[in-house]
């Protein structure tokens, strides 16, 4: 069975839905628990301290460890100040699961610059200003995990959310080189990409009685997602610079593959036309690769051409 005993946890977004979850089977493992939620709408408006102070008493009641955390993600004095509640009251911070966030569904044309700006605010930059100080704990410690929740929105797209899907996909490259970094200190970083009944599900369908009649609601019930986070989380998981999805019960490795494609001889420049030509090549995906880091992508290109 895998258990956190002895393990300390922030988890941001913590109040609601998913996040909720996530503090709850942590703690139910043994984990000690950073319950971090502003309290805020879904559309990040307002705050509400009693949000996370009822995910803490409900972990405590069950005989759990929790201790709750307001603040926002969207400054470097608030992920500082989540990460300071952390080493001041349990020592040490072994896991971070970076879910808090903020959702709301605009056309890309009447999107304004407050929009775009707000939604990476909190799913972007408070990902940045929490793991910075977070990293900076766990390599000292010599070990570390982080989660950071993305979507399929960015990988894959979704109408009406150009800001929402580009912040997520902006943590799939945060993680991406966390992972790196992190590699030689013990530190893991890895995404999920989740989908779960939550708020904001129902904010972007039309009819939600319609798909709830249909069993669909049932289908994606929020707790099928959180096995898969809890083990990206643990000292079980060796898996490092990954994404994963996580819907309706089928867990699935998400990823970038770069294909062979075409390579154009050095006797002479290619151009566009030599493109058009070559295009079958240029866009098929096999066979592929998965590059590990950007210089992998370019060694094998130059190994192709005869530079060592």
């Amino acid at each position: 069975m895998i258990d956190f005993e002895g393990q300390v946890v922030v988890v941001t977004g913590a109040g609601r839905g998913l996040g909720r979850l996530y503090a709850i089977e942590l703690a139910n493992r043994g984990a000690s628990v950073v319950v971090n939620d502003l309290g805020g709408s879904m559309h990040g408006e307002g705050a509400d301290s009693a949000i996370a102070d009822l995910v803490v008493d409900e972990i405590t009641t069950a005989g759990g460890t929790a201790v709750a955390s307001y603040e926002s993600v969207d400054s470097p004095a608030g992920g500082e100040a989540i990460v300071a509640t952390a080493v001041r009251r349990f020592g040490r911070l072994d896991a971070v699961i970076s879910n808090a966030g903020i959702f709301n569904s605009i056309a890309f044309e009447e999107m304004s610059d407050d929009d775009w700006r707000r939604m990476l605010a909190v799913h972007l930059d408070g990902a940045f200003y929490l793991s910075r100080p977070a990293y900076r704990v766990m390599k000292n410690q010599g070990y570390g995990r982080f989660v950071f929740i993305s979507s399929s929105g960015g990988m894959f797209g979704q109408p009406r959310e150009a800001h929402y899907g580009a912040a997520k996909a902006g943590l799939v490259g945060l993680s991406n080189i966390i992972a790196i970094e992190g590699a030689p200190h013990g530190i893991g970083s890895n995404t999920v990409l989740p989908f779960g009944f939550s708020r904001m599900v129902t904010d972007t369908v039309d009819d939600p009685k319609a798909i709830e009649e249909a069993g669909f609601l049932r289908a994606i019930r929020p707790e099928l997602v959180v096995p898969m986070v809890v083990y990206l989380a643990s000292r079980d998981c060796a898996l490092t610079h990954q994404n994963y999805s996580a819907c309706a019960g089928r867990f699935a490795r998400v990823f970038v593959g770069l294909g062979q494609g075409w390579l154009a001889g050095s006797d002479r420049d290619p151009t566009a036309d030599d493109i058009a030509t070559h295009l079958a090549q240029v866009s098929a995906t096999e066979p592929f690769t998965v590059p590990a880091s950007i210089f992998e992508e370019v060694f094998e290109v130059c190994d192709r051409i005869g530079i060592r």
